[in-house]
């Protein structure tokens, strides 16, 4: 049995991580700001058994940050997985967005999975084993405005980071979806189906979930779940950056 903190536990990929991973036995951590949520959600995972703590958390604010890095160092309840999965999404005309927010994004996805890893590698290292998990997106190897710049910047991390302590016992997992079906389209603003996207790039996040954890378990630096989307990220490694640069203008 392992334990798994997870950012953003309170819907869409978080919430079906904290799912599937119970299922599976695994005892959990919950983190995200929706205290109500996370707590429905504790309730309706603790019929499998499992122990589960409910950690609300803003992680933008810098005391409730830390709380999540103190627990991240908590020896005597080890946490043997780290999900970093928390984050929202900007549009893409970055001249027309708040800066503060720009910079708020910036910290949400990339300082604040910095320092959780941070907490988290000096316990996984001494015992040998331990799971970090990045979520990322596709969007990663495109051309697609500060959102891509931040996603790119999870997936380099996780590459690094396994290739440097994989041989220690300790991988960390980029996961690279594609658009998938959860509320974070509806947090935008956009209803379902008019993301100018056509259906068959839609996933469903127990799909994405199950895959990605298969190769999380396996200890890949990147999972980019379905082969449609495997083969869209081999086709962006070749086709040229006007061309990139346009798939990537798509939706939201």
């Amino acid at each position: 049995m392992t334990r798994a903190l997870i950012t953003g536990a309170s819907t869409g990929l978080g919430a079906e991580y904290a799912r599937q991973l119970a299922a599976r036995g695994d005892d959990l951590v919950l983190v995200a700001r929706n205290e109500q949520a996370l707590t429905a959600l504790a309730a309706e995972l603790g019929r499998l058994g499992v122990e589960i703590e409910v950690l609300p958390a803003d992680l933008l604010d810098p005391e409730q940050l830390s709380r999540v890095e103190e627990r991240l160092t908590n020896e005597a309840e080890p946490v043997d997985m780290l999900i970093n999965n928390a984050g929202f999404g900007m549009g893409l005309r970055f001249e027309r967005n708040a800066v503060d927010d720009e910079v708020r994004h910036l910290r949400l996805h990339n300082e604040v999975p910095l320092r959780l890893m941070h907490a988290a590698l000096g316990g996984m290292l001494a015992r040998g084993d331990g799971r970090i998990v990045n979520v990322a997106s596709v969007a990663a190897f495109l051309p697609r405005s500060t959102y891509a710049a931040c996603k790119r910047w999870l997936v380099e991390i996780s590459r690094w980071m396994t290739g440097e302590y994989g041989p220690r016992g300790v991988t960390a997992t980029a996961v690279c979806p594609g658009y998938t079906h959860t509320e974070f389209h509806a947090r935008l603003g956009l209803p379902a189906g008019k993301e100018g996207v056509p259906g068959w790039m839609w996933l469903t996040a127990p799909d994405v979930i199950a895959e990605s954890l298969r190769d999380i378990d396996r200890g890949r630096s990147i999972s980019v779940p379905s082969k449609r989307y495997k083969a869209i990220v081999a086709l962006l490694k070749v086709v040229p950056p006007g061309v990139a640069a346009k798939a990537g203008a798509r939706g939201r």
